[in-house]
Order: structure tokens, then sequence, then C-alpha cells
């Protein structure tokens, strides 16, 4: 079996976040490793809000009165600080990225964090405060109920752990 791991663009250095920018400082501690899978071919990248039809770039945007699951679920939407609604396009996004991680047999997946997209293991709190709350964003929450277990770059350690123990072939051979 070939390992493959889906990963937000903006951690690759694709400037596709809502600002025009890359995330790719988040990556500094573990570059090596990611060049390292980006060469071998294992690393899937992807960004559902441009996917999902968002320009870059695009208003901040939060979700409003719930998390991901919420949102997949009708309960709540991704709103911009002046209320536009991008919950259609959050939706298609995270859509198009299950779509990405089946068609490759992606394992995991690497999100960058606090996104209403990607976050992982928090999001902002839908007030456009900079305040984090518990939950996922829509395409971390997709994934994660697809059987796909998503880590943000602070977690990048964890995610390793589980390499090791789920995909101890491949650990020995691609973790440093």
């Amino acid at each position: 079996m070939s390992v493959k791991i889906l990963i937000s663009a903006c951690l690759m250095g694709q400037p596709v976040r809502y600002d025009g920018r890359a995330n790719d400082d988040k990556t500094d501690n573990f570059r090596h490793q990611l060049q390292r899978w980006q060469e071998a071919g294992i690393l899937i990248p992807v960004c559902p809000e441009v996917a999902g039809g968002l320009p870059t770039p695009r208003p901040a945007a939060e979700i409003y009165q719930g998390d991901g699951e919420a949102v997949l679920q009708g309960k709540a939407r991704i709103i911009s600080r002046d209320t536009e609604d991008f919950t259609r396009e959050f939706i298609d996004g995270a859509q198009q990225a299950l779509a990405s991680a089946r068609r490759h047999g992606a394992i995991a997946a690497l999100l960058a964090a606090r996104s209403p997209s990607c976050g992982s293991d928090g999001i902002y709190n839908g007030e456009f405060n900079a305040t984090l709350r518990k939950g996922m964003g829509v395409t971390a929450a997709l994934l994660s109920g697809h059987g796909i277990p998503c880590f943000s770059p602070e977690k990048f350690p964890d995610l390793l752990q589980w390499l090791r123990q789920q995909h101890p072939t491949f650990a020995r051979q691609f973790i440093d």
C-alpha cells in the first residue's frame, strides 16, 4: 500500500490563504520531513476554500454559532465580518477535499490550524475577536467523519507517532 497524506496547500508554500499569503512558516520545524515526503509523492496538496470557488485573497471568515460538524448538519454558517455567507463554498470545498483524499487513498491529513475549513484542534469562535473554541473546521470534520485523522502543524509529532503505529513499514522508510 502506498501511503498518501492530504496537506493544506498553504502549508506547502502556496499563497492561497484568505489574505493571499502562504502558511509554510508553520512547518519550519519539520520542513525537511515534508520535502522528503513531497519528493516521494506522498503529499496531496489541497485548499478547500479555493476548491470551493473562493478567490485569493478573500474576506476572512469564521464559523458562526457552531463548528464544522454543525455546518455540515446545516446548524451553523460560515460568514465574513460583514456577514457575507460563504457556507456553500466551504462545504463544496470540503467535499472536493474528501473526494481528492479518496481518489488518492489518503490515510491522514495535515491541515492548517484554526481555519474554518482546516482547523482540527480548535477554531475561531465566530465573533472575529481572535478567541478560540473547541471544534473542527468543515473540511477537518468531514474528513474525520470519514475515517481520515486530521493533524495540525502543532500536532505534527502526533502524526508521526500515529504513522509509526499504523504504518510501521512506511515509518521505517519515510520518517527521519
